[in-house]
């Protein structure tokens, strides 16, 4: 039976982007795997059933978000000659208690790098990314207020 939606038609004037989704066991556990044939676990949280075989599906949201950025800051530093020895992030998504459905309101984003990096060409970097090029932060600017921080060489 189909419901009264339609799949997304394509088009030669945008990417398209497909998932497919598998039920692995009788539970809340799922395999997905996208264009790049890479497979991710998601689950359920323990207190409805889930075994913690895999990402809970907003924990996947926030990896998606520092993903994206991080690609477009380390593509600006390298263009830049900038020396990356280490790159890290952590994401802190804020969503209300008790609320169904609860997306995230804020969150905060926070780099960490190392190496041989010019402090003014990392913040523009993270500028750019964040304001410019990273689709996963426009897709989320809508509903929540996203800020972002970082700490060189610490």
């Amino acid at each position: 039976m189909m419901l009264d939606s339609q799949p997304v038609a394509t088009d030669s004037e945008f990417n398209t982007m497909q998932v497919e989704l598998v039920r692995v066991d009788d539970a809340f556990h799922f395999e997905a795997v996208g264009l790049s044939g890479v497979a991710q676990h998601i689950d359920a949280a323990t207190n409805i059933g889930g075994h913690n075989a895999g990402a809970r599906p907003m924990e996947m949201l926030l990896m998606g978000l520092a993903g994206c950025s991080a690609i477009d800051v380390i593509l600006i530093l390298q263009k830049q000659k900038q020396v990356i020895d280490d790159f890290r992030m952590t994401v802190d998504g804020l969503r209300q208690k008790d609320v169904t459905p609860s997306p995230f309101q804020k969150i905060h984003i926070t780099y960490k790098l190392k190496g041989t990096l010019d402090e003014g060409r990392v913040k523009r970097a993270i500028d750019l990314s964040m304001d410019k090029y990273c689709s996963a932060t426009a897709q989320f600017r809508p509903t929540a207020e996203i800020t972002y921080s970082f700490e060189l060489n610490q």
